[in-house]
């Protein structure tokens, strides 16, 4: 028989007001693009709608080989310590708190995760660090994307599943400022921008929260593009889940194996 196809969770958005065909009622919901680049990737993708406390999160990251944070809203600023700037979007606290708790159930049980846009910035945050509450050029209209260029950087977890610079698709108006701990930046866009972060090689002080080994979070939107790079990113995350491990790092300045 074939190899199972690895488990992964992506966490979902909690709406209101969703409508389709006569309803209108609140949802949790997700854009396809995330289970179709999952299953593209060679996963299995199920939904994670929010849910209460840290032991609920224990428990369903437990039954997960791999960890989606997806995108979505402004993280709140409270959390990284912060008042908030008027151009940052209304609190979803309930989804903050779901997430969060998901987080660090992956990074404690060793369960391989991928932060993509608001998963990036909220895995900073989880781990200590803050945010830049808005940034010009990285959005485009309301609902719209804008296509840059970033590059990752050498010797990275990053630049093994994605070498070279290359196009993504973006919907952001804020980034990383201070990495939290034990994190490095490993992509970055024309203006400075940090693009992906992941756990440096050497980190340690974070203790149990260090059990993972693949920890990556994309600021823009690989399930927005589905191109091949745009697949590789995920299958890193997929290949990780199945057990395949993660490539041997070499030293600055060199791509790694």
């Amino acid at each position: 028989m074939p190899a199972a196809r690895p488990l992964i969770g992506v966490s979902t958005y909690l709406e209101t007001d969703a409508r389709w065909g006569a309803w209108a009622l609140p949802a949790a919901l997700l854009p396809e693009g995330y289970h179709r680049l999952v299953q593209r990737a060679g996963g299995l993708a199920v939904l994670l709608p929010p849910d209460a406390g840290a032991a609920a999160a224990r428990e369903v990251v437990a039954r997960l080989d791999g960890l989606v944070v997806a995108g979505g809203p402004d993280v709140e600023p409270s959390r990284y310590g912060a008042p908030r700037d008027p151009r940052t979007g209304l609190p979803a606290r309930e989804r903050d708190a779901w997430e969060l708790a998901l987080l660090e159930a992956a990074l404690a049980g060793g369960v391989p995760l991928l932060g993509v846009c608001r998963g990036m910035q909220l895995l900073n945050v989880a781990l200590g660090g803050t945010l830049s509450q808005h940034v010009d050029g990285h959005a485009g209209a309301p609902g719209s994307f804008v296509d840059h260029e970033v590059t990752p950087v050498p010797g990275t977890l990053l630049a093994w599943a994605l070498p070279g610079p290359v196009r993504v698709r973006a919907a952001h108006h804020q980034t990383v400022d201070r990495l939290g701990e034990g994190l490095r930046a490993s992509a970055h866009a024309a203006d400075g921008v940090v693009e992906a972060v992941e756990f440096a090689e050497a980190c340690g002080a974070a203790g149990a929260r260090r059990a993972a080994g693949f920890v990556l979070g994309v600021q823009w939107h690989p399930e927005a593009g589905l191109t091949e790079h745009d697949v590789r990113v995920m299958r890193a995350l997929t290949t990780a889940a199945a057990g395949g491990g993660l490539p041997r790092r070499r030293g600055p300045g060199r791509d790694a194996a």
